[in-house]
């Protein structure tokens, strides 16, 4: 079930992640954004089945779409919201690491 759990986290945050960079570039979108996956983070259980995987699917997603397409442009502007977005993906990935539990305790969604 745990499993089941991650990889819906898992393309939940890169839906997310698509979706945040399609609105970067309008500053309402841009906070509208944020403010959502931040939420979302912190509204999740810190642990690896879910707070993490909801991180991992975002951060990756956005690595990806950051690669420069074909015709030589990019899906993030290079202004700074493009800018935002890539710092606010290594805060996130930090949190999701952050908080994850210590080795040897029971993690909130443990059995």
């Amino acid at each position: 079930m745990k499993l089941l759990a991650a990889v819906g986290l898992l393309l939940v945050g890169a839906a997310t992640a698509v979706a945040t960079i399609a609105v970067h570039e309008l500053v309402w979108g841009f906070v509208l954004a944020l403010a959502a996956t931040a939420v979302t983070v912190f509204a999740l259980p810190p642990g690896w089945w879910s707070r993490l995987a909801f991180v991992a699917g975002w951060v990756v997603m956005v690595g990806w779409l950051t690669v420069p397409r074909a015709e030589g442009d990019y899906l993030i502007s290079q202004d700074w919201q493009g800018y935002g977005v890539l710092g606010f993906g290594m805060v996130l990935l930090v949190v999701g690491l952050a908080t994850l539990p210590r080795p040897g305790r029971s993690a909130p969604d443990a059995p």
